[in-house]
C-alpha cells in the first residue's frame, strides 16, 4: 500500500454493476480536482476473443466445461499485482485497452496512430500519464488473489466490492446480455454455470478483503432468475454497505444525509436502491479528501 500514490480498486463481477461505482467515482473526481489514472480490468485479460473462443473450445473437447474469463488461465493475475505494485513505489505502470466496439477501435486506432484495431483485440502498451492523484482499476480481479502465487490485494489502498445477492446478479446478466449482445437466456445461463466453479475460487473470495461492499438485495420475489421477465428497479431494493473497518465511520452523519436509511449491524449500513448513487458519493467523498489529503503529508 502506498500513501503516496494510492491503489483503489473497484471490484465485482459481470453485470454486477461496477460501472455504477465508477461513476460514483468521476463525480467525486470532479469536484475534489483529482487526476486519476484508469486502468480498465478488461484490459488485463490475456487473451483477445478470437483466441478464448479457441481456448474454450478446446478446453471443452478436452472435458473441461468450466474454462471462464473468471479463471487465471484467461487473465494476467501477476501484471493486476505488478502494475499496483509498481504504481504504488513510482506513480507510474503501463496500461493498455481492451477495445470493445466499432466506436472504440476507431478512438484507438487515432489515438495509437494505428488502422488494423477492431472490436475483440488489444491495444498496445503505453504509460499511463504523468502526474497523476491514484490508480483507478475497475474489474474482475481487483483484489485478486492465486493459490500464494498473486496477492494483488496487498498493494490495493481502498477497494470497494460491488456484488447483488446471486440472483439479482444473474438477472441483471441475462438480460443484459439478451439487450446489448444479442444473446438468448439459455446461451447466458450456459455462460453461468461455465463460470460458476472460477466465480467461487477467484471472484466471491475477494470481497472479504474489500474495505467497502456495495449489495444490492431485491425486495421483490428473485426466487427463479431464469425466468424473470424484468430487473427489479432500485426502488424495489435496498443496498446493504458493510464496511470492513467501521472505526471512525460517520454513521451518524451518513443516517442524516441519506434519507430512509439505517443500521443493520455495528458495521453495516442500509440504504434504499433508489439512493444507491447518492449513498455512494457520500460515503467516497470523505475517504477521497483523507487520501488525497495524507498524500500531500
Amino acid at each position: 500500500m502506498s500513501r503516496k500514490h494510492p491503489v483503489i480498486a473497484v471490484t465485482g463481477s459481470s453485470g454486477a454493476g461496477t460501472t455504477t461505482v465508477k461513476r460514483a467515482f468521476e463525480n467525486i473526481f470532479r469536484r475534489q480536482k483529482i487526476t486519476a489514472a484508469v486502468i480498465e480490468g478488461d484490459s488485463l485479460h490475456s487473451l483477445d476473443r478470437m483466441a478464448f473462443r479457441a481456448a474454450a473450445a478446446a478446453a471443452a473437447k478436452g472435458g473441461n466445461n468450466s474454462f471462464s474469463h473468471f479463471g487465471p488461465e484467461a487473465n494476467h493475475f501477476d501484471k493486476i499485482e505488478e502494475t499496483f505494485k509498481i504504481y504504488g513505489k513510482t506513480g507510474m505502470c503501463k496500461r493498455r485497452y481492451y477495445v470493445h466496439s466499432d466506436a472504440e477501435a476507431e478512438l484507438h486506432n487515432k489515438h495509437f496512430k494505428l488502422k488494423d484495431l477492431k472490436p475483440g483485440v488489444f491495444t498496445p502498451w503505453e504509460d499511463i500519464e504523468k502526474g497523476s492523484d491514484l490508480l483507478f482499476y475497475e474489474g474482475l480481479h481487483g483484489l485478486v488473489t492465486d493459490n500464494g502465487k498473486v496477492d494483488a490485494a496487498k498493494h490495493v489502498d481502498l477497494g470497494i466490492g460491488v456484488v447483488p445477492v446471486v440472483n439479482l446478479e444473474w438477472i441483471q446478466k441475462i438480460h443484459r446480455d439478451g439487450a446489448e449482445r444479442g444473446y438468448s437466456a439459455e446461451a447466458t445461463v450456459d455462460t453461468i454455470m461455465r463460470r460458476m466453479p472460477d466465480y467461487i475460487k477467484y471472484i466471491t473470495p475477494q470481497f472479504s478483503r474489500t474495505c467497502i461492499n456495495f449489495q444490492r438485495v431485491a425486495t421483490v420475489d428473485t426466487s427463479n432468475p431464469f425466468i424473470a421477465r424484468d430487473i427489479p428497479t432500485p426502488d424495489e431494493s435496498f443496498v446493504v454497505v458493510r464496511f470492513r473497518e467501521p472505526k471512525g465511520v460517520d454513521f451518524p452523519y451518513m443516517l442524516t444525509m441519506i434519507q430512509n436509511s439505517f443500521m443493520s449491524r455495528a458495521n453495516t449500513l442500509v440504504v434504499p436502491g433508489g439512493k444507491m448513487s447518492h449513498a455512494m458519493e457520500i460515503i467516497l467523498a470523505p475517504i477521497m479528501h483523507e487520501m488525497i489529503e495524507n498524500k500531500k503529508k
